[in-house]
């Protein structure tokens, strides 16, 4: 791998990938008690993370990578790619094996006579993030990683990477703007005329969810390029918390709208990924923290913030099962729901320092200088 200098380091930006992801996870757990109604559910954007981690990502790989080409092929990049995300996929396809059999329930009543070697497939699978047609599917979800659903995103992200180096990293700023708006447009079209009004979805193998998964991906991917180049940075004071608080606000906004006029919640979330999201991470790049409790604060959630979203999963699908089952009411159900926040929060956070770093660190010394 070739030497290349690292540049500095957007520590807010890592912060709010954290924030983001620990709602994720709340948002996950509260979603047990909707009934399977996404109009009652609590956090109810929550799901929106999906789209802000992937403005974050675009917007990182091009400030990290844009001025880089002439030091590196596109193999290069993948590697670099590669390094970073995958050894955590595979953790996260290794942790959902484990926990799958312990989630064999009413809910997911095709587990209990699951054969072992269909399960361990899947896994090893999952360890490529090539989907899972839904006819092979081992749990009943129609999911394209059915031991690790959120693993859906990793594979957008793939694809988004793949973009951007073999097309989108070669074009001017006019004509990645012009495909930007294109891509804003579906967004807006899915979102506002669509048949949900929302962006939940994108992880099953069909036309339908492949058509959510791409609508979600492109606008905030590669207007995050397009932040990344413009460098249009706003610089104010307590960037961090006052990005921390906005985003925990429009997570927050319960469902916009009801069953008869969902364009309504649609435009609200248009509004959010096309012009908030984009806000959110020009103040927390142009923010400075001088508190060193912020910074501490910023890096401990920037650490587990990857891990934790690829690994909470295998938790909250044994989590919704028993609340499921057995009829548990939010009042008696979230004591054993911070459990599995804590649990997902320490879990991560070990799999980071005694698996994810060591494993990347190896691999950069192990491809250092190589070509």
């Amino acid at each position: 791998m070739i030497d290349i200098k690292p540049k500095k380091h957007y520590e807010i930006l890592d912060g709010l990938r954290g924030v983001a992801a620990i709602l994720v996870v709340i948002f996950h757990i509260l979603e047990a008690f909707n009934g399977g109604s996404r109009f009652k559910q609590i956090i109810n954007h929550g799901y929106l993370a999906v789209d802000f981690f992937f403005l974050l990502s675009g917007f990182v790989v091009a400030y990290a990578y844009d001025d880089r080409w002439g030091k590196m092929n596109t193999w290069e990049f993948y590697k670099r790619r590669l390094i970073r995300l995958q050894p955590m996929v595979i953790m996260g396809m290794i942790i959902g094996a484990i926990f799958y059999y312990f989630q064999a329930s009413n809910l997911f009543p095709q587990i209990a006579g699951m054969e072992a070697w269909k399960v361990i497939l899947t896994m090893v699978i999952g360890f490529t993030l090539l989907p899972i047609p839904p006819s092979l599917e081992i749990r009943g979800w129609g999911e394209m990683h059915p031991l690790n659903g959120p693993a859906w995103s990793l594979f957008f992200e793939y694809i988004a990477n793949i973009l951007y180096a073999l097309f989108f990293r070669k074009f001017s700023n006019k004509v990645l703007g012009i495909f930007v708006l294109i891509f804003a447009a579906m967004l807006i079209n899915y979102t506002v005329f669509g048949p949900k009004g929302d962006v939940i979805g994108g992880w099953s193998l069909n036309l339908e969810q492949m058509n959510v998964g791409f609508t979600r991906l492109l606008y905030p991917f590669f207007a995050g390029v397009l932040l990344s180049r413009l460098g249009k940075l706003i610089h104010i004071k307590g960037a961090f918390w006052v990005c921390s608080i906005m985003i925990v606000v429009l997570f927050s906004i319960p469902r916009i709208g009801d069953e008869n006029s969902l364009w309504m919640n649609g435009l609200y979330e248009s509004f959010v990924i096309i012009l908030m999201f984009p806000l959110i991470v020009a103040i927390g790049a142009g923010g400075e923290i001088k508190n060193a409790l912020s910074l501490k604060i910023c890096k401990a959630l920037g650490d587990i913030s990857y891990p934790i979203y690829i690994i909470h999963y295998p938790l909250i699908y044994w989590y919704t099962a028993w609340v499921i089952d057995n009829k548990v009411p939010l009042k008696d159900g979230y004591v054993i729901g911070i459990g599995v926040l804590v649990s997902s929060i320490v879990i991560a956070y070990l799999c980071l320092k005694f698996y994810d770093e060591p494993v990347r660190n190896w691999l950069q010394k192990r491809f250092k200088g190589s070509k």
